[in-house]
């Protein structure tokens, strides 16, 4: 069974959550650990690997379950729910995840600190009242701030987009360098009608509604939006990630399949049936962080704009996506997957040297 590109993300997000929430459970052992020993207790009749062997079960336990609902769920919901109701559930869902991770913990822990089995009446007792107490309390709301934490750094990776983030934290591009790219300009066709029939309060809606039908499909095509500009979409690929699988191209026919998918409701809602148009070309650009305050990464030079022209070509031409021959040869198309079609050498608006284009 083949898994797509964007469940892979997903799970890796749960495998990096799972292992920085074990680090922290272990840490937190440590701790409590050292700090025993700088008080210059004896501490000699504790088996503190058994409480080792604890944090590493509650850091597995509490990243895979608590994971996966943060990336299933919650990270969903707070692009499509009012914030209010997502505290709410995410709250008790928290909680749920807690109670579910801790109890199966504290037993084991107990058990093994008094040596009486995992269910014994005294065991069960101890637990039970461990987790109404001060440090109950603590671990509570410790391991309350490290879900916050966590989640607050998947919403500004989401913000910044997949893996430009990581680049930040790097700092890969505080210095400008050059790159090769491939870049995607979608546009949605027959915008400006669009805009004077709907009224700007329910075009705004429209566009939103598409751009979050769109999304999917460019990540799971490993795609990076750079840019959302009015009814336009940028989107860039390293080369690597754009030619694997020709997922540039498959990108643009999979968002036209999910926008058709969902035809009807737009019809219904809007009365209009959302189209996109695509130009796609490749070369090379010069990426870096830009901006004082809003500091961004941002791509400059030549492939930018002549991906742009090529675009515009579109309507034209009377095709729906055209596609540099630069980028073709890139790709290597199965003859069963495709039918690139020559539409010959175009003079690109403000170039100087014609450029050969294929549609698909």
């Amino acid at each position: 069974m083949t898994i797509s590109n964007n469940l892979k993300s997903q799970l890796q997000k749960i495998l990096w959550i799972t292992i920085g929430w074990t680090i922290i459970s272990e840490y937190v052992i440590f701790v409590v650990h050292a700090h025993l020993l700088s008080l210059e207790l004896d501490v000699s009749h504790i088996d503190y690997f058994h409480f080792y062997k604890v944090g590493l079960m509650t850091g597995i336990l509490a990243g895979i379950i608590g994971g996966s609902c943060m990336v299933f769920f919650w990270e969903k919901w707070l692009r499509t729910k009012i914030y209010g109701w997502c505290m709410w559930n995410m709250w008790w869902t928290y909680t749920a995840v807690y109670v579910v991770v801790g109890v199966p913990t504290s037993l084991f822990a107990e058990s093994g600190e008094i040596g009486l089995p995992i269910l014994h009446p005294q065991v069960v007792e101890t637990v039970y009242s461990d987790f109404f107490n001060l440090p109950g309390l603590q671990s509570y709301f410790l391991w309350l701030f490290v879900v916050l934490g966590t989640l607050i750094l998947m919403l500004v990776n989401d913000k910044y987009g997949p893996g430009v983030f990581k680049d930040f934290l790097l700092g890969r591009y505080f210095h400008p360098k050059k790159e090769e790219r491939i870049f995607m300009f979608l546009d949605l066709r027959s915008s400006t009608s669009i805009a004077e029939n709907l009224g700007e309060e329910r075009y705004f809606n429209f566009l939103k509604e598409v751009f979050n039908y769109a999304t999917p499909s460019i990540l799971n095509a490993k795609g990076e939006i750079y840019q959302y500009v009015g009814d336009e979409i940028v989107v860039s690929w390293k080369v690597d990630s754009g030619t694997e699988n020709a997922n540039c191209v498959e990108c643009f026919f999979n968002i036209q399949r999910a926008l058709n998918d969902k035809a009807d409701y737009f019809d219904r809602q809007y009365h209009v049936k959302p189209e996109f148009k695509a130009g796609l070309h490749y070369g090379y650009a010069m990426t870096g962080e830009i901006g004082l305050v809003k500091r961004d990464i941002a791509f400059s030079g030549d492939v930018m704009n002549t991906t742009s022209r090529i675009q515009d070509k579109c309507n034209e031409l009377g095709v729906n996506i055209l596609i540099s021959k630069y980028l073709l040869d890139k790709l290597n198309l199965r003859p069963d997957q495709y039918n690139p079609r020559e539409v010959g050498d175009m003079m690109l608006r403000g170039k100087q040297q014609k450029v050969m284009l294929y549609t698909l």
